[in-house]
């Protein structure tokens, strides 16, 4: 969808006439049936100075083609600029200009991320260039006219109110630098000299209108790459009966019909190869030329997929083929072809920042594609605002008139394959009674450690390849993301002080150089695995008359797994207090089954330890 597509002379004209906020707006409002407030109208009108002054130059050829606000298909993202013409060797040629009205700009430690004022206060925000980078990604991977017709793309980003490039040029930026040049209020014959090169004639808009008339699809080379990283990891190896859940998932894709949504609910608990089929299946479809993307509520699994697949932690093009759960709330129906959810039990209902966005994550992805794919473990709910479930997907399934099919990943392979030892867990935790209440010792090393400090060290002792870790229930205040400098997880009783995971690497936390120093959350670890973790369990868990208790109180202020259950306690306080129960056990759970060899534990409150000792024994 393009707002507004005129040629450079006309775009000229509605600026000098005072009217192109108005032309912008009028259009927006007819397109999108949105209204345009006043600040929006003048940021337009800002921005759009300055580019008239760089498009006024004589070395800018006559008739280029000027779109703005154009949303790139299938996504919520919305280029502000993009120029059209011919370059020298008579290609389709356009050019992305990312818009960025910033007057200061620092640089940080987290990759494509810089820190600017918005809004009246510092945020952390998407590079410029990195920005403007990814877009012109998602058009040569997924757009059809760019690929069929070789439209040649160039990304840039401009900061006309910026005078200091120290921060946004920073040298730790530079592989999105050399994608997308950044140029600043004093660097006009500079854009105008990169706008010359690579539109050297104009072409009155018709490449804008032949990216606007593509169909979304994945590129051939896009699908060859991401093939060949999935081959190439032996991680990714599907076993048994992830072979089949894989191939019938590839049975659905190829029966895929305009108007019909298929939705296929696939079980499985911790280890049983959920992620790994996921992967593999986004390899296949890919392959087949199908607009599927991989899909989790929580960062760090995306993230650290990525990361293992192109054996880099920086960004890529291809992480536009991983999202978050909140990113269908204006997809339109059957936009994307397959969209496969990984841990699908954190879904939430609303999206957005604040919580305000949408109807319901299981509606829009069903919604948005024709086969949706839910991998799920509704044991690893683990906050109050998880709502994937079988009964709640099949719900939305039915509303929207979608076929459902259920398979089931039975076999773990985690925790020393020991489904003795999940089970042993469900009993000991009080998730469900089972046989098991004792633990077969030699299929699984668990251990009990009478102090954290003892437990942390024999885990930095066992990381000799960056496979142990140290995870924590989320029971203290997460004071060093605003000051490096202080402990967060402090025992007194013991001498013990480490910190959470470093802001800079939260997300990659579990495969940092520097992780096993730090301890992690249920956040940064669920859906991943390491061979040894190490779980300190909080007073959010404790032991009182012999029986196993929860006190949400014990939580800290910084977490918000909980947020909303006092409210709930005053309409309903059995049913309250029984969800509040389920979502602690089951953080433990989940920390608890995140190692492929080992668990060790040590818990903070002296009845549980004894009672841990008791059934260690």
């Amino acid at each position: 969808m393009i707002i507004y597509l005129e040629t450079r002379e006309v775009f000229l004209e509605h600026v000098r006439r005072n009217r192109i906020e108005d032309e912008v707006g009028e259009r927006l409002k007819l397109i999108a049936g949105r209204r345009v407030s006043p600040a929006e109208a003048r940021s337009w009108r800002n921005s759009l100075i300055y580019v008239s002054n760089i498009l006024q130059a004589p070395e800018i050829p006559s008739a280029l083609g000027v779109a703005i606000e154009y949303q790139i298909h299938n996504t919520s993202r919305r280029i502000d600029l993009l120029l059209s013409g011919r370059s020298a060797d008579q290609r389709h040629a356009a050019v992305i200009v990312e818009l960025k009205q910033w007057e200061q700009v620092a640089a940080t430690e987290m990759d494509g991320l810089v820190r600017t004022v918005v809004g009246g206060g510092p945020r952390d925000l998407t590079h410029p260039s990195y920005q403007a980078w990814s877009y012109s990604c998602l058009l040569e991977d997924f757009n059809t006219a760019v690929q069929e017709h070789a439209i040649e793309i160039s990304p840039c980003a401009y900061l006309h109110n910026c005078s200091d490039g120290s921060g946004v040029q920073d040298a730790f930026y530079q592989p999105y630098l050399e994608r997308a040049p950044v140029f600043l209020r004093h660097d006009t014959d500079a854009l105008v000299a990169f706008l010359s090169r690579c539109l050297q004639q104009g072409d009155g808009g018709e490449t804008i209108e032949r990216i606007r008339d593509g169909r979304a699809r994945p590129s051939k080379q896009l699908a060859d790459c991401f093939e060949q990283m999935v081959l190439g990891n032996s991680e990714f190896t599907l076993i048994e009966e992830q072979k089949v859940v894989y191939e019938r998932v590839l049975a659905l894709a190829r029966r895929l019909r305009p108007g019909e949504h298929r939705v296929v609910l696939v079980r499985g608990g911790p280890g049983t190869g959920k992620s790994v089929v996921a992967i593999q299946l986004m390899a296949a479809l890919l392959q087949k030329g199908l607009n599927t993307r991989y899909v989790t509520k929580n960062a760090a699994p995306r993230t650290v997929f990525k990361a293992k697949l192109t054996g880099q932690l920086r960004r890529s093009r291809y992480d536009n083929l991983f999202c978050g759960s909140g990113a269908f709330v204006d997809c339109p129906p059957e936009h994307y072809d397959v969209l496969v959810v990984d841990e699908a039990h954190r879904l939430n209902q609303f999206s957005g920042l604040y919580g305000n966005q949408g109807e319901n994550q299981v509606k829009e992805v069903i919604s948005a594609s024709h086969l949706s794919v839910f991998f799920l473990d509704e044991d690893q709910q683990v906050t109050w605002k998880d709502i994937g479930t079988e009964a709640e997907i099949r719900k939305h399934a039915s509303a929207l008139g979608a076929e459902v099919v259920t398979d089931e990943l039975p076999s773990q392979f985690r925790c020393g394959g020991s489904d003795g030892y999940l089970a042993w867990l469900d009993d000991l935790l009080g998730i469900r009674s089972t046989a098991n209440t004792e633990l077969d010792r030699g299929a699984f090393d668990v251990r009990l450690f009478e102090d954290p400090v003892s437990l942390h060290a024999a885990i930095r002792q066992a990381n000799t390849n960056n496979r142990a870790r140290l995870v924590a229930g989320y029971c203290w205040n997460w004071d060093s993301k605003k000051d490096p400098s202080r402990s967060d997880i402090v025992i007194p009783k013991y001498g013990y002080a480490a910190r959470w995971n470093l802001a800079a690497e939260g997300n990659t936390w579990i495969i940092s150089a520097t992780g096993v120093d730090e301890v992690g959350c249920v956040h940064t670890c669920q859906g991943l695995e390491v061979d040894t973790i190490g779980v300190i369990i909080g007073p959010d868990l404790v032991v009182r008359d012999g029986e196993l208790k929860v006190d949400p109180t014990a939580r800290a202020r910084s977490d918000a797994s909980l947020k909303g259950w006092k409210q709930s306690l005053a309409r309903d306080p059995d049913a309250t207090m029984q969800r509040v129960s389920r979502l602690i056990r089951n953080t433990y759970r989940t920390l608890m089954s995140r190692g492929m060899k080992s668990c060790w534990v040590f818990a903070c409150d002296p009845e549980l330890q004894a009672f841990l000792r008791q059934r260690l024994t």
